[in-house]
């Protein structure tokens, strides 16, 4: 039982704290209390199905009683100890991670989450290639530091600009709800162009989601990761894949690149790699990279790098990763989440268009099929979408709703049977406005 009431969390916490990305006179955050699995609980004691794993991370599910007590053991021995120095739990995750990351990638750098990860991959880009220019796409999201929200292209960098210098945006393989299908060939052609009007000589890195993630679930056409991977090594760029969200079974495999057989220079990884329990992040590296630091000093490092308890949960999440089948169940049940998709296309007009990889999924919403308008703008939201998020939030269906898009995100431990609730009260939500 809480001591405060859910009114006096809430007034408590918004008149002492401040939200993230929000207009805080407008904010109205849900009082939680507990979760477990696939379900959060309010202190008045609402049930929420997540559909969104939180912020996509929370992929074995919510207070695993392994994660818990290897969080627990760790912190009675050694809550802490300084970066400089090493312990069992470091040396176990570093060889864990290099026999589940692709190819040759196979010596990690801790980190405090996704956006120092980021961070951290292109400063050791720049310093191993001399080069001081970075690529990323205008769809992408990869933090909200000084450096990773400039590398950011979505409209959250707007309000944070002029950013870092020497980053440049370039086109994705996709063009909005209603423009031309996505094509690979010409989205290389596109970033050919800007590579040579940039100058290769010029350029560390190219960072990439795999599958972008808040930005609309996109998956690449095939050939376009392996065109971007040969483009890159023609001219020697780094190839940076931002695995932050994808990685850790979203997508059906350990990580996305997994998909189309390309090996990145770096990869970066969060969320999945601790289930969100406690702060982590790593930065992969493949011998190409981290042997220039052989002889160089690596000019990085903050106190809380390679945290003893970070990497205890990490080491128990893998684990239940493997034990439960969860790279194995989302694959299975991304088929299931792909008929429920194909289901609610055929009942409702309103759905324009569907997509999902393993368990990372969205539904896009139109005014018209023939138009293929979206129900809302890019940055914006409509009436209809507000409803829709009122609509979910009173049935206790938590997801994201972006611009016209509703995120189908759920733990990688969600049963079919809650799979189908989820969709049913999406189902009831598109009625409600249709």
């Amino acid at each position: 039982m809480s001591e405060l009431s859910a009114q006096e969390i809430v007034d408590l916490s918004l008149r002492h704290t401040l939200y993230d990305w929000q207009q805080q006179g407008t904010t109205r955050p849900i009082p939680v209390a507990s979760a477990r699995g696939s379900e959060f609980f309010t202190v008045d004691g609402k049930r929420y199905l997540d559909f969104n794993s939180q912020l996509m991370g929370v992929n074995i599910g919510h207070a695993d009683p392994r994660v818990a007590q290897a969080i627990a053991e760790q912190a009675k021995v050694l809550p802490y100890i300084s970066p400089f120095m090493t312990t069992e739990a470091r040396a176990k995750l570093g060889k864990k991670l290099a026999d589940l990351l692709p190819g040759d990638l196979d010596k990690v750098f801790f980190t405090l989450g996704g956006a120092e990860a980021n961070e951290n991959a292109i400063r050791i880009a720049k310093a191993v290639t001399g080069r001081q220019k970075i690529l990323a796409r205008y769809r992408s999201y990869h933090g909200a530091t000084y450096a990773t929200i400039t590398l950011t292209g979505d409209p959250r960098r707007w309000a944070n600009e002029p950013g870092m210098p020497g980053v440049v945006h370039v086109l994705d393989p996709y063009h909005g709800t209603g423009r031309p299908a996505d094509n690979a060939d010409a989205a290389l052609a596109y970033l050919e162009e800007t590579i040579m009007l940039e100058g290769p000589s010029t350029i560390a890195a190219f960072i990439l989601e795999p599958v972008t993630g808040t930005n609309g679930i996109l998956i690449p056409p095939e050939g376009y990761l392996q065109g971007v991977r040969e483009l890159c090594d023609r001219h020697g760029i780094l190839l940076i894949a931002d695995e932050v969200m994808s990685g850790f079974g979203r997508t059906g495999e350990w990580f996305a690149v997994n998909h189309w057989d390309v090996v990145p220079d770096i990869l970066t990884m969060a969320k999945g790699l601790t289930s969100s329990a406690v702060p982590l992040g790593a930065v992969g590296l493949r011998p190409n990279v981290y042997s220039f630091f052989d002889e160089h000093v690596f000019a990085g490092g903050l106190t809380y790098n390679s945290h003893p308890l970070g990497l205890a949960a990490a080491l128990a999440t893998i684990r239940v990763y493997e034990e439960d089948g969860l790279i194995e169940n989302s694959r299975k049940l991304g088929e299931v989440m792909a008929r429920h998709h194909r289901e609610l296309h055929d009942r409702h007009p309103s759905v324009g268009l569907v997509r999902n990889i393993g368990l990372f999924g969205i539904v896009e919403l139109v005014r018209d099929r023939a138009t293929m308008e979206p129900m809302a703008p890019y940055n914006g939201t409509s009436d209809e979408m507000k409803a829709i998020s009122k609509f979910l939030d009173e049935r206790g269906l938590y997801t994201m709703v972006r611009w016209n898009g509703i995120m189908t995100n759920p733990p990688l431990c969600i049963t079919e049977e809650q799979l189908a609730e989820g969709f049913g009260i999406i189902d009831e939500a598109l009625s409600s406005i249709e």
